[in-house]
């Protein structure tokens, strides 16, 4: 293990901050890409060292932007990042960080919703991100898919997803993406961070949110079965599961997992919609 003291960190140290370097290039968040820059180098700090970027091994960064919290990984003593960023104008502003850092991080030019990231560098890998609100779902269900390949994922969501991802059977934020973050993962929030610490401010607060992939599932059944089986079950949460899941057998299919027709989505745990999923491949 590593730690921030082993990197000669004096020529990131150096730089102008962010914010600044931003306001020279005239670099503005820009709404179409769901951009919202955290410039607070403490927060940034703050959500590195929960990310454990100094271990070994590759810290992706997913829409590092102008890179508020690329350079905290690289403060906190991170090895190897690697930045995956869509918006062309980020080679600019991150040019003065990628030679300071001295060859310890990497950019590259892509989405990173048709990018592999489970393919990026060597293990252990880690994700980390301040995710653009209107993909942050789709793109965690996608990671979830390879979450063998990650150690950990330390990511941003607004508050309102981060109760959705790490909430427990009867809870009312429990849904789709508790069932399955919680099939392959533990998950908890670490800390909100409220909405003048970015800029613009959005109008809700974020939290960060740390995914710990487990060895292997909780219980046995095909990960495309399951997010079919909850993308129905959920779409129509009020009704009764016999209903919504009527184009996959509806009661037919309920008794033969030994689940009541009657039952709603929000009654069943992790392993009763593992079991639907399983009866789903017979």
């Amino acid at each position: 293990m590593t730690n921030s003291s082993t990197h000669d960190n004096s020529a990131i140290d150096a730089l102008p901050s962010v914010a600044q370097i931003v306001s020279s290039l005239d670099m503005r968040a820009r709404k179409s890409l769901g951009q919202n820059f955290l410039f607070d180098l403490n927060l940034t700090r703050r959500i590195a060292r929960n990310a454990a970027a100094q271990l070994t091994g590759t810290t992706i960064e997913v829409g590092p932007g102008p890179g508020g919290l690329t350079r905290a990984l690289l403060l906190e003593g991170a090895d190897r990042v690697v930045a995956v960023e869509k918006d062309f104008r980020a080679a600019t502003v991150l040019e003065s960080l990628l030679h300071a850092a001295q060859g310890r991080l990497e950019l590259i030019e892509g989405d990173a919703m048709k990018t592999p990231l489970w393919e990026i560098g060597t293990a252990p890998r880690r994700i980390v991100a301040n995710l653009p609100y209107n993909i942050a779902t789709t793109l965690l269900i996608q990671w979830l898919e390879h979450a063998s390949a990650f150690e950990t994922m330390t990511l941003m969501f607004q508050r309102e997803v981060a109760e959705r991802i790490t909430a427990q059977p009867g809870d009312s934020a429990y849904g789709r993406l508790s069932i399955l973050t919680g099939w392959i993962a533990d998950s908890t929030i670490l800390f909100d961070i409220p909405p003048e610490a970015f800029v613009p401010a959005p109008k809700i607060v974020s939290s960060v949110v740390q995914i710990r992939p487990l060895e292997k599932p909780r219980f046995e059944c095909d990960q495309k079965a399951l997010e079919n089986v909850t993308r129905l079950a959920f779409g129509q949460r009020r009704k009764m599961l016999r209903a919504s899941l009527k184009p996959l057998g509806g009661a037919d299919l309920l008794e033969s997992a030994d689940i009541d027709p009657q039952c709603r989505p929000q009654d069943l745990d992790i392993e009763a919609f593992c079991r639907l999923a399983r009866m789903m491949a017979l």
